[in-house]
């Protein structure tokens, strides 16, 4: 990977909160501050959305963008506008480099009142709407604190990519259907025309069939591991991923606990096999991983009667895992490394505890004594 990596990352995810979460008290309102935070807490990396498809269209206009859920406390959870999109890029990504934290760039395609993301028809699309966010990035000069691109978040996830399943003319597209693979491989090898040395991937969800899936054109994977995702977790605690209405936070609150702590050792076996399956992967492969959503609940907030240490120990349990694996390059602590989960967030020592752990792990082997491959 084209990255000088010395050891082993501790990185975060803070998703489209980093923009749209400004007002007070919201958490990002002060980049300077929240930065210093994440470095007190040990962290050297960030994964943020920067808004392609947005930066392509215009990067200076007002956006009025449409609320995805407002049970979740990542991004707004009302309608809520953002302008002047390259500028703040280059300004937060401008406080990272002086602060010495690496960038991940990615994106979930938030939905503006126009649903501009739909006009992508093609891979070619792609390419452009990230070559155009990543010639602001080179003009800011701020290419040298990027460590990644993941061209879009959890693809294929309808969600996230609407406009492939427009295009496929079809509800079921998954990671391997013909189109999925063609879209990765076409604005892959366009943008590498224009930005050839930076690590490309998309990140991944879905684990189905990975022990024959071919990851060549991928510089690295990028897998998010949760209990849920290897076991059936959701239905045992009743979570639907409710985006409107609080049934599923209800449902965490009456039946989490109880399920997590009553059979502890087969959750916690899940969640280190899970790790295994992926390392496994990864060493068939060849490809290095970054992980940057885990490890054990999927959804999760500050909220009368759900209490973080559940979390935490999950968590914790997942880090521990992976840090042994010597598959990992950067390596997250949970989904809620962020500001807004207060809980998660005031607790200084856990952080340091976990992100000591990453730091002292060892790279994959390939990377060892080389900075790049």
């Amino acid at each position: 990977m084209r990255y000088p990596y010395t050891r082993p990352l501790a990185i975060t995810m803070w998703d489209f909160s980093w923009l749209e979460r400004r007002w007070a008290g919201a958490g990002y309102e002060d980049w300077d501050k929240a930065l210093d935070e994440l470095i007190e807490r040990g962290y050297d990396a960030v994964r943020i959305d920067a808004y392609p498809h947005l930066i392509d269209a215009d990067g200076e206009k007002e956006w009025t963008l449409i609320p995805r859920w407002n049970q979740q406390v990542w991004g707004a959870a009302s309608l809520t506008r953002v302008s002047q999109v390259a500028r703040h890029l280059v300004e937060f990504m401008s406080i990272c480099k002086r602060k010495g934290i690496a960038i991940g760039l990615s994106t979930w395609f938030r939905q503006d009142e126009d649903d501009i993301r739909m006009n992508l028809k093609t891979p070619g699309d792609l390419a452009r709407i990230w070559r155009s966010t990543l010639k602001v990035v080179e003009e800011a000069g701020l290419m040298d604190s990027l460590l990644f691109v993941d061209l879009v978040n959890e693809y294929p996830a309808k969600p996230w990519t609407p406009f492939l399943y427009a295009a496929a003319e079809s509800d079921e597209v998954t990671r391997d259907s013909v189109i999925s693979v063609k879209w990765m491989k076409e604005s892959l090898a366009i943008l590498r025309e224009s930005y050839p040395d930076l690590n490309y991937t998309f990140s991944d969800y879905d684990y189905q069939g990975i022990e024959s899936r071919e990851v060549d054109y991928l510089d690295f994977l990028e897998p998010h591991l949760w209990l849920p995702t290897f076991t059936d977790w959701d239905q045992q605690v009743g979570y639907k991923y409710e985006a409107f209405e609080s049934t599923g936070y209800d449902n965490l609150v009456k039946h989490a606990a109880n399920v997590y702590y009553s059979n502890q050792s087969y959750w916690d076996g899940a969640i280190v096999d899970g790790i295994e399956r992926i390392a496994a992967w990864s060493r068939r492969t060849g490809k290095p991983l970054i992980t940057t959503e885990c490890w054990g609940v999927v959804d999760w907030k500050d909220w009368p009667l759900l209490d973080w240490e559940m979390v935490k120990g999950m968590c914790e349990l997942g880090v521990r895992t992976a840090a042994s694996k010597g598959v990992w390059v950067a390596i997250a602590t949970s989904n809620f490394c962020g500001p807004q989960f207060v809980g998660m967030w005031r607790d200084i020592h856990w952080h340091r505890k976990l992100t000591d752990i990453i730091h002292n792990s060892t790279l994959p082997e390939q990377m060892l004594n080389r900075g790049t491959n």
